[in-house]
């Protein structure tokens, strides 16, 4: 008589595309300044990710309805947790730190 197997733990899939959402209000200096530090942070340090960019002048509705006060602001929606950061996201150690990339830099 055999004993009944154990389902193995699932391991955490390395190399998941990260899926980000960049919240921007048009062509303001903040907006336009997160969208270049953004691109330069994921060409550096994201391998695979998928960034999609909402303007909330176009279409205020859906950021009202996702929770979007303040601009720019970047959501992290995937992998899981799901990271949220306000601002033109130039403080590049505090972006890394949320995105979950140890790039050897320290937050301060």
């Amino acid at each position: 008589m055999s004993k009944p197997r154990k389902p193995k733990p699932r391991k955490p899939r390395f190399g998941a595309v990260v899926l980000l959402r960049l919240y921007v209000a048009g062509r303001a200096p903040n907006s336009v300044q997160a969208i270049a530090n953004l691109e330069a942070i994921c060409r550096e340090h994201l391998k695979d990710h998928k960034l999609e960019v909402v303007d909330v002048l176009e279409d205020p509705m859906r950021a009202m309805a996702e929770g979007v006060l303040v601009t720019p602001s970047l959501s992290k929606l995937a992998p899981l947790p799901a990271v949220s950061v306000v601002g033109n996201l130039s403080d590049r150690a505090k972006v890394l730190l949320a995105l979950g990339v140890n790039a050897g830099v320290k937050a301060g």
